[in-house]
């Protein structure tokens, strides 16, 4: 396909939103797939490789990045890590669905009177022949500039029954877009046999390219209530450090609804270009394993693994050394606190156990032992009656909120690296192997002046050891629950 001279600038829109549970235990609430290396064999993560495929794109701008306000640290260090300023971080308070998302996206995108191209992402897509994508992206651009809502097909390659299907209007054209007749739900296996026969359909990928302009038109025309809502989200927004921060009231109300029911099923102006670029969605562990590079007895290794006489598995390790000896067609996943063992035909269930895990309000279901906060993370390391002990790493530079605890004591021995230990208005430098001790009801702080990652070990005591026995007095990275500093 031969590349397009671009005269309007094209803005990537990466939609971050999504749990993935079919992933779990990997991918949590706290931590979905998007954040984690899932495919090849290189340590960027699904939503960095996103941006990365898109280097070589004409008229490449600044991406926008729309996620949950309880991510938005996570994303705004993995763009860091890849050398990559965002033009903004939105985020959302709650998840309403595609439509909504885009809409803001193309309202914020046009907020000082500009006029371009939006392509439309997933953060947690897998495309194994990036510059097929690429080319096929040039290859809608022409239909874009003109005012046409072109979404990208995936050329099938099996009559998938989880997947809704496009079909288009006349025989599809890899080097422009065709018009849409019209989208279908997923279909039972006759029907998707019928439809590959045709040669007019193709999954729908969720990805779209098209003005800004275009967009908010038809978002007028066909869904004035989802426009609206967001339109008054945004006028009511505060800045948040880097991120903007959506008013919740306004986006509450916004009906939750996908871009395709929404716009792209009613609209005239809807056009489909196929993309055959080794796409997945990744929706379970055995498409993952499809999609993955297997070694000559097809099984896929990650982590720690030592794999003897197995076949055809998908073994990968966080933590702990996994073995796999003599066993078919399983998929083992160990994480820092689950070790999922399953069939790979019926991998996908593995949704219904977070179902369950929910309803028993099992930790496990959200949340891994190690949480991260702006500041680094910490990790769960053993629990009893009245105390448990932590281990504390803060990024250089970084510091933990002014805070206190109404029913917990606190030692810190410092492991690594050097602490700025803040307790009641006097400081103290605490280097490794030294150690301090947080009365209860003492206002502290934690801080790491050095230049290397800063470890601690943190032993709790007390009555009760909840995440939010926290009031805080004073927080850098703009937490909502910081209450006003009274003299004492």
């Amino acid at each position: 396909m031969a590349s397009h001279p671009l005269a309007t600038p094209l803005v990537p829109v990466i939609l971050c939103g999504g749990t993935g549970t079919r992933l779990w235990p990997l991918s949590r609430a706290s931590y979905p797939k998007q954040y984690w290396p899932l495919a090849g064999t290189g340590e960027e993560t699904l939503l960095q490789q996103t941006h990365q495929r898109l280097a070589g794109l004409p008229g490449l701008g600044a991406p926008l990045l729309i996620c949950n306000e309880d991510h938005r640290f996570i994303v705004a260090e993995q763009m860091r890590q890849i050398g990559v300023e965002p033009a903004g971080i939105l985020l959302e308070p709650m998840g309403r669905n595609t439509a909504p998302a885009v809409a803001v996206a193309a309202l914020q995108a046009s907020a000082d009177g500009a006029d371009p191209l939006l392509l439309i992402l997933a953060a947690d897509h897998v495309i194994n022949q990036p510059q097929r994508f690429r080319a096929t992206v040039a290859a809608g651009i022409p239909a874009a500039e003109a005012g046409r809502l072109v979404t990208f097909g995936i050329v099938p390659t099996a009559p998938e029954t989880g997947y809704g299907y496009i079909e288009a209007a006349e025989t599809l054209n890899p080097e422009a877009p065709v018009a849409i007749a019209r989208f279908v739900e997923k279909p039972d296996l006759a029907t998707a046999e019928g439809f590959l026969a045709t040669g007019r359909f193709t999954w729908n990928s969720g990805m779209f390219l098209f003005r800004a302009s275009a967009m908010l038109a038809e978002l007028k025309r066909l869904a004035p209530e989802v426009l609206s809502c967001c339109r008054a989200a945004l006028e009511h927004d505060s800045a948040d450090l880097e991120f903007l921060r959506l008013e919740r009231e306004s986006f509450a109300n916004c009906p939750n609804v996908a871009l395709d029911v929404a716009v792209m099923e009613k609209t005239a102006l809807g056009s489909v270009l196929p993309l055959d670029a080794d796409w997945s969605d990744v929706g379970s562990w055995s498409a993952l394993w499809e999609t993955s590079q297997q070694d000559t007895e097809g099984n896929v290794l990650r982590g720690r693994v030592i794999s003897e006489g197995s076949r055809n598995c998908y073994l990968r390790s966080e933590h702990r050394l996994v073995v796999g000896l003599g066993v078919e067609d399983l998929v083992v996943v160990e994480t820092d606190d689950v070790v999922l063992v399953a069939h790979r035909d019926r991998a996908q269930e593995v949704k219904g156990i977070v179902g369950r895990l929910e309803r028993d309000g099992a930790p496990e279901s959200r949340a891994h032992r190690r949480i991260y906060r702006p500041w680094g993370h910490y990790d769960g390391v053993v629990e009893g009656e009245r105390w448990q002990v932590k281990k504390i790493s803060v990024k250089p530079g970084a510091s933990l909120s002014l805070q206190m605890h109404h029913h917990r004591a606190e030692h810190w021995v410092v492991v690594r690296g050097t602490a700025v230990v803040e307790k009641d208005g006097v400081e103290e430098l605490v280097g490794e192997n030294q150690s301090t001790y947080i009365p209860l009801g003492a206002r502290h702080r934690l801080t790491n002046p050095g230049k290397i990652a800063m470890e601690l070990i943190e032993v709790q005591s007390g009555p009760y050891l909840g995440e939010d026995d926290i009031v805080r007095f004073d927080d850098r990275y703009g937490r909502s629950d910081v209450q006003p500093l009274s003299p004492r």
